[in-house]
């Protein structure tokens, strides 16, 4: 996400959307009463009788939100304050956000915590390119921070040796072309081989550049599958990089409440627990699942976790939203999509 211009003792902030990941960050910055200002499309009729006709235009408008629902694109529900006449105002109108769109966010105060997830969204992108092979097939994969997109799948056809593994028709050259390819496509930070037993020193040891040799880290994974990338996310091997990611660093959070609640320590799950907690200012870091808020807000509960989350910043806590899209998200929300580190324990 671009970051045009921010005022954030106005509350104003203007933006362009880069790609889809943005809008999940946008779904949980902009708020319910928030105003967005942006180019929209809206059907209107002109002439009258038989020979009305209704045309789509384009117009500059601001709405006051009443609805956020996020999809292909981020739909802004709410009601006009600024248009030309011939949209009134107070009527319905939906601004829906897409990669390339401009626009402009007004908040009547910007929390720590969605400053915060701003950052993120403005800041590089950290990601990993992903390869889990054997002597057989190869899966290609780009961390992404809502887990990971799925880029090639290869079929090779290696045949043992009594000294060894021989790919037939360079299946390992096919490989480190593909990993070229994709490096010099996605800049990834990292690229990350795995493989069960040795395949991955046999491909390390054929990569003949050395800036591309440079960002391989080499890992163990007990299958080429879907399932082996997310397991590859796990590896301590990868710790120390995979801080960087966002996902990851959600899956540590996640792994962290868990540790506490199996010793019955400094934590808090669930709705109401949490909220006691929260109430009581024992919080000091607060976790949301991304389904619960999405949960809530169509349900049109959202305002008692919003109150939450604000009450949690106000007392200097910290509050992470967590991507229901990999495995620490479908923890979370097994605990009822929302949970909580304590600074001192509760008698409940």
């Amino acid at each position: 996400m671009n970051l045009i211009h921010s005022d954030f003792g106005k509350g104003i902030v203007k933006l362009k959307v880069e790609d889809i990941d943005d809008l999940w960050y946008l779904s949980h910055i902009i708020d319910i009463g928030d105003l967005v200002k942006g180019k929209t499309t809206r059907k209107v009729k002109i002439g009258e009788g038989e020979n009305a006709k209704t045309v789509k235009k384009t117009y500059f408008l601001r709405v006051e939100v009443e609805k956020v629902e996020l999809g292909e694109q981020l739909r802004l529900n709410g009601t006009v304050t600024e248009g030309p006449e011939e949209v009134p105002k107070g009527s319905y109108h939906t601004i829906s956000l897409s990669e390339g769109e401009e626009f402009t966010l007004e908040k009547p105060s910007w929390l720590d915590y969605q400053k915060q997830k701003l950052k993120e969204a403005t800041e590089k992108k950290f990601s990993f390119l992903i390869c889990v092979m054997d002597r057989e097939d190869a899966l290609f994969a780009l961390s992404k921070r809502r887990g990971f997109e799925i880029l090639l799948r290869l079929k090779g056809d290696v045949s043992k040796k009594s000294e060894g593994v021989v790919a037939k028709g360079d299946f390992y050259q096919e490989i480190i072309n593909a990993l070229q390819s994709y490096n010099e496509r996605h800049n990834p930070e990292n690229i990350v081989v795995a493989s069960p037993a040795f395949f991955k020193e046999d491909l390390h040891r054929k990569i003949s550049e050395e800036e591309l040799k440079k960002k391989v880290i080499l890992a163990t994974c007990s299958s080429v599958s879907e399932n082996a990338v997310d397991e590859v996310l796990k590896r301590p091997e990868l710790n120390d990089a995979f801080r960087k990611s966002r996902s990851r660093e959600e899956k540590l959070l996640v792994e962290d409440l868990l540790v506490e609640i199996s010793k019955e320590g400094l934590v808090a799950y669930g709705f109401k627990e949490v909220k006691n907690a929260v109430d009581a200012g024992a919080v000091s870091t607060l976790l949301v699942g991304d389904n619960l808020i999405r949960e809530l807000r169509e349900k049109g509960e959202y305002e008692a976790l919003d109150a939450i989350m604000k009450q949690v910043d106000l007392l200097k806590g910290k509050v992470h939203i967590i991507s229901s899209e990999h495995e620490a998200g479908k923890k979370l929300k097994g605990l009822g999509g929302i949970g909580a580190l304590l600074r001192y324990k509760l008698e409940w």
